[in-house]
Order: structure tokens, then C-alpha cells, then sequence
């Protein structure tokens, strides 16, 4: 072969090698963002897949003030009358009620830790919905530790989310403020629970992690910062739990999980490190909640 038609194919074979790549390239370096693994970070609408959408909100065009979320009924309802003036809100969107105490309170301990101060679940005072500064329909979680009394922490329940047994739950979030002495655990609580995304101990030095306890005992980890904004997804099939953040899967465990329970966004105090300073708050913002039923097994 020439030197002159060398150098007429080397730039063809280039382009095609370059074209062959890009795809491949792309797909490595875009992380999908939603629960339907594309590279939207807009709330999916419509069945995913084997998983078939039964809830979505995206919190736009909808108002519940700070004060809004009392008389929340607990105990697998979670409906919090004050909700009832906000339309569909009081059946979209409940709480824990006041008077339950998180995990790190020593009126409840229910894991056995041994934390001296927590947290009572106060939705009244921590919880609502509006816009943010950039108009988007956000729900609003704020944590703080008021100068004398326990922690004022906020469970949030996605109400078209209860008792399912098989599916997929998604929403997309960020945590902001001061971040020492909070935690989160969004959890499925049952004798087979699911957290994710869970601080272990405390924001301030724990990663993005899913837990699971019960059928089986498991933990990942994700690489990325509380502070910035993420999708966190979870699908639950008769073959076990896979955990995707911001689309990418970072775990999956084989078993079968057998509970159908609520899907409750716990946020709460740390279980480890320094207790928050009097007067600190931390803030959860979510702009997106979305679950799916397995399409073939009963919800």
C-alpha cells in the first residue's frame, strides 16, 4: 500500500473507531439519574420496565406550611389530619406522629444503643411543602436541636407506598445545613428491613450507604456527598434487593425478601460521633418520591 493512500484511509478508520467508541464511552461516563435508568433527572412517569408505577409526586403546584402536618395518626395509617385543608395532600403524604421517639432517644432504644440524647418525631414544627428558591415544588424536612428538650427530627411517609412486598422506590434529595449530630435512614421497617440511603451514625462522616437486616444481613456503599443532589433507587424481586445511586447499582443481595411494610423517609439523630449543638438544623429536600409494584406478585 502507497504512503498517499495510507494516509487517505488513516482518517476514515480514525472516524470509525471514534464512532465505534462514542456510544460505548457515553454510556460509562453518563450516570442515569431516575428510577427508570436513563439520563433524565425529571421524575419518571409511567411503568418501568417489570415495574409498574403506582405513585409519583413531584411536590409542584402544591403548598402544606410549616404547621401543617399534625394530629398524624402512626401505627400503619400515618394520615395526619391537619393535612385534610391541603387537598390530596392528606392522602398522599403522611408522618410519624408526635410523642415517638427516634432511635438514638433513650425513651425508645429499640436497637439497644446506648446514646444518651435523641430525638421526638415533630413533623408540626420540621415538615413542609412549597417551592424552593428556584420554584420547584420541593418536600421539606429540618431538623434541629432547640435550646433545652430532645432533637426535633421528622419520618415523612409516602402513603401510596404502604404494604407493598415486591417493587421499586426512587426519589431524588439533598442535605444541607449542619450536618454533625443528624442522620438519615429511609427505610422499609419490618422484621426484614431495607435502608437506603442511610448514614450509618451520623451525616458528618458517613458515607451514602443501604443496609440490609433480616433475611439477610448486608451493606454498600456509594461514592458522593450528602450535600449534593442524588437519585437513590431500590428494586425488590422474589430473587433479592439491587441498590442503584444516581443510577449507577452499587449492591445487590440475593434472598427473598418477605415483607410487605411502609416506605417511611426517617430522618432522625445520630447514633454516633458528637451530638448536635444546641441550636443547629439540618435540612432534607426532596423534590421527587416514586414506587412501583413488581409487575405478577402481589402488592
Amino acid at each position: 500500500m502507497t504512503r498517499r493512500l495510507r494516509g487517505v484511509l488513516a482518517p476514515i478508520v480514525a472516524a470509525l473507531v471514534a464512532a465505534f467508541l462514542m456510544p460505548q464511552q457515553a454510556s460509562a461516563l453518563t450516570p442515569s439519574q431516575d428510577a427508570c435508568h436513563t439520563v433524565s433527572t425529571a421524575m419518571p412517569h409511567g411503568d418501568c420496565g417489570s415495574f409498574r408505577q403506582v405513585f409519583a409526586d413531584d411536590f409542584n403546584g402544591q403548598h402544606a406550611p410549616l404547621g401543617a402536618f399534625t394530629s398524624c395518626a402512626g401505627d400503619g395509617d400515618y394520615r395526619c389530619a391537619g393535612l385534610k385543608k391541603y387537598g390530596a395532600l392528606y392522602n398522599q403524604i403522611g408522618a410519624y406522629p408526635r410523642g415517638w421517639y427516634d432511635t438514638a432517644n433513650p425513651k425508645n432504644h429499640s436497637n439497644g444503643n446506648t446514646r444518651t440524647f435523641g430525638g421526638e418525631y415533630r413533623a408540626d414544627d420540621t415538615t413542609w411543602i412549597g417551592p424552593s428558591s428556584t420554584g420547584d415544588g420541593q418536600l421539606h424536612v429540618r431538623m434541629y436541636r432547640p435550646q433545652s428538650g430532645d432533637n426535633h427530627v421528622s419520618a415523612p411517609v409516602p402513603l401510596g407506598c404502604t404494604n407493598i412486598r415486591y417493587g421499586k422506590f426512587s426519589e431524588r434529595w439533598r442535605v444541607h445545613g449542619s450536618l454533625d449530630g443528624f442522620k438519615t435512614a429511609h427505610l422499609r421497617y419490618a422484621s426484614s428491613e431495607i435502608d437506603f440511603p442511610e448514614a450509618g451514625e451520623n451525616f458528618a462522616y458517613d458515607p451514602i450507604s443501604a443496609f440490609v437486616h433480616g433475611f439477610r444481613e448486608y451493606n454498600a456503599t456509594g461514592a458522593g456527598r450528602w450535600t449534593d443532589w442524588h437519585t437513590t433507587t431500590y428494586e425488590i424481586t422474589p430473587s433479592g434487593v439491587t441498590f442503584y445511586l444516581d443510577g449507577r447499582e452499587i449492591g445487590h443481595v440475593l434472598g427473598n425478601n418477605p415483607d410487605a411494610t411502609a416506605w417511611v423517609l426517617q430522618n432522625e439523630s445520630s447514633l454516633g460521633g458528637d451530638y448536635a449543638a444546641k441550636g443547629s438544623s439540618v435540612q432534607i429536600d426532596t423534590t421527587w418520591l416514586t414506587c412501583y409494584v413488581y409487575k405478577g406478585a402481589a402488592r
